[in-house]
């Protein structure tokens, strides 16, 4: 324990431990202002509430990757749903996350057609 914890003195913290995956993440991320998910596994915990950064959320549990949405000017935005409370929050992705993972999720629709891919050439 540091001699700032034993006096209880509270600063910003620099790094956490993803509940999924267990790697330590720095908060700091490039291309976003507040870290919310693991660049490795994309997992994120169910913090914020309404506002990015604002931890107002009690829920407190895993929050899933399951999509990528794509904004207007072509940022791609991760799509998590809480384990706990199946909330869906979008979050910015970040310059260090893991690309093969998005690729995973931006793939789904087509891997998962909700029709016979083979019925595409009778249209």
């Amino acid at each position: 324990m540091s001699r700032d914890q034993r006096r209880g003195n509270r600063r910003h913290v620099a790094t956490f431990r993803c509940r999924h995956c267990r790697l330590d993440v720095s908060t700091s991320a490039p291309g976003t202002a507040h870290r919310n998910h693991c660049p490795n596994c994309l997992w994120s915990r169910h913090l914020d509430d309404d506002t990015p950064g604002d931890r107002a959320a009690d829920c407190g549990s895993l929050m899933e990757p399951i999509a990528i949405s794509v904004r207007s000017d072509g940022e791609w935005v991760l799509v998590h749903r809480c384990t706990g409370c199946d909330e869906v929050h979008l979050n910015r992705t970040a310059a260090d996350d893991n690309a093969i993972l998005l690729l995973r999720l931006a793939v789904v629709p087509l891997a998962r057609t909700p029709f016979p891919i083979e019925r595409i050439g009778e249209l």
